[in-house]
């Protein structure tokens, strides 16, 4: 009969080890990620990456820049998604109006129904620049 000698990286394992090893080096991982994800930290390394110069002139891109942005500087407390962007289409393509309001759905807090205008971004999408009538409607301020 053979002496089982000590176990080493290459010895064998039970099944048992093998499942407390992945555990052990999954969960602190997936819990990495739910905290990150949760404190909007991914959100803006997405938005770092995919949002290009050319998003300017993309309205879906931008709406979707814009929502991280004015919620993580603090213009407003509310969700992203509880927040409605309505582009003016009167305007020049190139220097747009946009309202954002509050919305009130099964998800997002308020009296259901209505949508209270929070503010008014003013984007120049040749210059690249947004501008906020928050706390001051109708005088454009360069955003936080």
């Amino acid at each position: 009969m053979l002496a089982s000698g000590p176990r080493g990286p290459l010895g064998k394992r039970t099944l048992r080890q093998h499942a407390l090893r992945r555990l052990v080096f999954v969960l602190p991982l997936a819990l990495l990620m739910i905290g990150l994800s949760k404190s909007g930290i991914m959100d803006r390394v997405v938005d770092r990456y995919t949002f290009r110069p050319e998003s300017w002139f993309d309205d879906t891109a931008l709406i979707r820049h814009l929502r991280l942005v004015v919620t993580h500087n603090g213009m407003t407390h509310d969700r992203p998604e509880c927040l409605l962007f309505i582009v003016n289409g009167n305007d020049a393509p190139t220097a747009t109006r946009m309202d954002v309001m509050q919305k009130h759905t099964d998800s997002c807090p308020g009296p259901k129904g209505e949508l209270p205008k929070l503010f008014t971004l003013q984007v120049n999408r040749m210059e690249r620049t947004v501008l906020s009538d928050q706390n001051s409607p109708g005088t454009f301020h360069p955003i936080p």
